[in-house]
């Protein structure tokens, strides 16, 4: 049976445009030109998919996104915008369309955009007979978000909810908190999931590198360039890209990004061919974007195309009745086939008060850490490691230190005391803190350890930290 598309345009030639598209992929458009007649069709008709113009005789055809958002009829709805209207298309996202298509009308993109559209539908289709057997929602039993705090079921109903729209996130959080296996998330609960999902760090890339390893290059672009490369858009097509540390990006890679982001399409490094891009942009930063856009560091227009819809990853400190099961997921990922070693309950109780700089990372190095120590036998607290919590008051940290001295004032050395492993984990933890406060500048956090550049990307190397 066709699926029916409601399009909403007062132009003519545009339903006549879109009424064949649509038919020709054995669908069943029916055209309208005002809200009214929209609102009427929408009453008396079950519709799969709704394009709409923005500017309508009768009004705007956000008000018909806001009026079905708040009517939670889960119909997808993508907005036609004028082309370069940049403002209109963010606006129309974050109202809830799941996409726009910009006038003149693309066909090829078009018909990308009512795929994903009828993909969408489906899965919310999917989603409803999954509630009528009381089945959980989607993302509930999502294998990379552990956890069932307030803050973890607020971030999967957020996941959710994203994963309807193919607008761009921005995924904000601390270093180690999980941004990526949000973003993961995202995409597997998606239309895209069956596309490839394409990670990069863009502050890991040389700035030299950067524009050849996401947008590719063509052969004899420069030296050593002997055959054509895709880049990471194209290589992610029909899938998602997420650009983790998005704010390391250099200004002029910013504008680059912009313009692929606003066009939908991409040329090669030393090639005149455009490319049209079919990818979701997902991003994340530990740094806050706001204070590096009023620092001059990131762009103001690329700020506001990344950052239609932020999605907050809690901090595991914020979390902490999450830690028991988090840490019997990562003791079944460390160990694969073989039973986990259980865990003392003072063990438990000193990981939940943990301050834990390091989030979800820092718990799985410490938690691969103790199952190297403890021999098989049972997690107990001196396994673990922790040393003082960074976030303690210095009055704190002082009441603590007296419980764990003897009556001369010295230390108690709990069984199992490793001084080598205890004085490497204070190491790790100082070059963290210097690299955090310098916003990852090597030189000046080497400067502020009292150490040579040379000196500091040593112990990053022996610590593991690059």
């Amino acid at each position: 049976m066709n699926r029916n598309v409601l399009i909403v345009d007062d132009e003519a030639d545009i339903r006549e445009l879109l009424h064949l598209t649509l038919s020709r992929m054995s669908l069943r458009p029916i055209c309208v030109g005002t809200l009214h007649d929209a609102r009427r069709q929408l009453q008396n008709t079950a519709f799969d998919l709704c394009l709409t113009d923005m500017r309508l005789p009768d009004g705007n055809g956000i008000d018909l996104v806001e009026e079905m958002q708040q009517s939670g009829r889960a119909i997808p709805i993508a907005v036609i915008t004028a082309h370069g209207n940049a403002e209109a298309a963010i606006r129309s996202l974050k109202a809830g369309a799941f996409d726009f298509v910009s006038k003149p009308v693309d066909l090829q993109k078009l018909r990308d955009l009512v795929d994903y559209g009828l993909q969408i539908s489906a899965l919310d289709d999917n989603h409803q007979v999954q509630k009528g057997r009381n089945a959980p929602p989607i993302g509930e039993n999502s294998p990379t978000i552990t956890g069932d705090s307030p803050a973890i079921r607020y971030l999967r109903d957020q996941i959710d909810r994203l994963a309807r729209s193919q607008a761009p996130v921005f995924i904000r959080g601390e270093s180690g908190s999980g941004k990526e296996l949000a973003a993961r998330a995202i995409h597997e609960l998606g239309p895209r999931r069956n596309g490839p999902f394409v990670a990069v760090n863009c502050g890991a890339i040389p700035a030299e590198l950067m524009e050849s390893e996401l947008f590719g290059h063509a052969r004899g672009s420069f030296t050593g360039a002997d055959r054509d490369k895709a880049g990471l858009f194209e290589t992610a097509s029909g899938g998602t890209l997420f650009l983790d540390e998005v704010a390391d990006l250099p200004l002029h890679m910013q504008v680059k990004l912009l313009r692929v982001i606003q066009e939908k399409s991409m040329r090669r490094v030393g090639s005149e061919r455009e490319i049209p891009t079919n990818v979701r942009i997902l991003s994340a930063s530990h740094r806050e974007l706001a204070g590096e856009l009023a620092a001059g560091r990131f762009r103001q227009d690329l700020y506001y195309r990344i950052n239609v819809i932020e999605l907050q990853v809690p901090a595991l400190r914020d979390r902490q009745e999450d830690i028991p099961e988090l840490a019997n997921d990562i003791l079944h990922h460390i160990l694969d086939e073989d039973p986990p070693p259980r865990i003392a309950r003072s063990a438990l109780r000193a990981l939940r008060d943990y301050h834990f700089p390091g989030n979800v990372r820092e718990l799985e190095n410490i938690l691969q850490r103790a199952v190297t120590i403890c021999d098989g036998g049972p997690i107990t607290e001196a396994h673990l490691e922790l040393g003082a919590d960074p976030a303690l008051a210095p009055d704190q940290r002082g009441r603590e230190a007296d419980d764990h001295m003897d009556s001369r004032g010295l230390p108690r050395l709990a069984p199992g005391f490793s001084l080598e492993k205890h004085l490497e984990t204070q190491e790790k933890l100082l070059i963290e803190a210097a690299l955090a406060q310098t916003r990852w500048n090597k030189t000046a956090a080497a400067s502020r350890l009292g150490l040579t550049f040379r000196s500091l990307r040593y112990r990053m190397k022996k610590l593991d930290l690059d």
